[in-house]
Formats: C-alpha cells, structure tokens, sequence
C-alpha cells in the first residue's frame, strides 16, 4: 500500500473532536500523522488533548497558541479574550505538557512536504489570507518544498503557484469534500482547516488524508469530515470557565 498521512490542525483543547477524528483514522489504517499546531487554547481538555496525540506519536510543530504558553513576548500577539483563554488553557495543563512545548520545532519536513503553522517558510503566527498575491509569491521563493501543509487560519484552502511565460500566477481555492488531485507542474500550499475549531461554517471536525505522489503519478488529498459531540464541548467550555464565545463559534 501506498504512504498515506493524516495532516490535522488546530485541535485547540477540543478532545470530543480529537477522539472521533482519531477513529476516523483509525477505520482507514492510517498510521502516520503529522499535527500542524494549536493543540491547546479555546477548547475544555487540553491536557488530555496533548497527551493523546503524544500517546499515539502523533509528529507536532509549534502553534502560535503553545507558543504563547512558553514565550511571554508571543503573549503580546493575542487579543485580550484570547489572553484570558490562554490564562485558563495555562492553568488546565500539566508543567509537562509546557515542557514539551519547548521541544517542538517550527517546521518539520516529510516525504518532501513541509510543514508549519502559520506560514511558510516558518512562520507561527502569520495569518496566509494576510498575503496577496505578490506577498504570497515572496513566501514561495524563501523555500524549496513543492508541498507545504498549513494550518492556523481554521479555514480549507488550497494556494497554488502556477508558472506562466512572464510572471507566476497564484491561485486561491477553497477546499470542499471529494478528493483533489495537485497539479504536479505548480507548486502548493494546502491549509488543513480545523479540527477543534472550524470557521468555514461547517461544523465538523476536519483534517486531511495526503497520498504523496510519484513521478508517474500526482500528490492526491482527501477531506475528511467528522462529526463529534458538539454540545459535551460546548458544555465544557463553559464549565472549565473559558469565554462562552468559544462554545458559541462551534455551533
């Protein structure tokens, strides 16, 4: 069989959702899964949600939200709703669960992919809708990876770089269900959306399944849509004294 990867972002505390995407995974005989950050903040249970992905060797980078937990300058980075939900997310985590954030790197790189954040070459706040196109085209060219893998943003999204005879053409789409075959002659960044807190306005969990291609044959991408117990989230969020914003926004 061929080397299959679950990609999944932005679990955010969110274990209701986190389990069920596992045994989606799970059901499909996936065995290596890269994390692309943000396994804490927002949601109710984000010790269990480290611990879990570490339980199951899940590869990890740095999130702009484990970041700010361990660095006090990227603190300054968030809004002062998103601050006190740091506040709260600080006070449910293990000192081993900090620790180990010191250990993840920004970017990791597997079967020629890479992977970061928030935006390539290895930035971990930097939001991708913030780049236009010329913005865009100057990120591309900091790197060598065909594929890069994104998270951060909440959103599914596929940023191409095409060539064209006088200047390079970026192409923005947004990524539905189906499975997406990539255009081996262009260059891409694929966003992975959320699997603890969507924004797309579908309130599934989300994540990836990437078929990594060969010179006979592209790179293909499944989106996976899972359903979980929003309201047992919902619940927890308020209970363990977190903004009930965040309970709303999964709704």
């Amino acid at each position: 069989m061929s080397t299959r990867i679950a990609v999944l972002s932005d679990v955010h505390g969110n274990l209701e959702a986190l389990l069920s995407v596992l045994a989606d995974i799970d059901a499909r005989n996936i065995t290596r899964m890269v994390n692309l950050g943000d396994m804490v903040g927002y949601g109710p249970e984000p010790d269990a949600c480290v611990k879990l992905l570490r339980e199951r060797g899940v590869e990890s980078v740095l999130g702009n939200h484990e970041q700010g937990l361990v660095e006090a300058q990227a603190r300054n980075w968030f809004n002062p709703q998103a601050r006190r939900a740091l506040d709260r997310t600080r006070a449910l985590l293990s000192d081993d669960a900090l620790m180990y954030f010191r250990t993840l790197p920004r970017t990791l790189e597997a079967e020629g992919a890479l992977f970061v954040h928030g935006c390539p070459p290895g930035l971990v706040s930097k939001y991708l809708y913030e780049l236009d196109d010329n913005d865009l085209r100057e990120a591309f060219a900091l790197y060598p990876n065909r594929l890069c893998f994104a998270g951060h943003t909440h959103d599914l999204e596929r940023i191409s770089l095409i060539a064209g005879d006088e200047r390079d053409k970026i192409e923005r789409k947004t990524l539905g269900k189906g499975t997406l075959t990539l255009d081996r002659t262009a260059r891409h960044i694929i966003n992975a959306g959320a699997v603890g807190q969507p924004r797309d306005g579908n309130n599934k969990a989300k994540y990836l399944v990437w078929e990594p291609g060969t010179k006979d044959a592209p790179d293909t991408l499944k989106v996976r849509f899972v359903t979980y117990d929003i309201a047992k989230t919902a619940a927890a969020i308020i209970e363990k004294g977190l903004p009930s914003v965040y309970a709303d926004r999964l709704w």
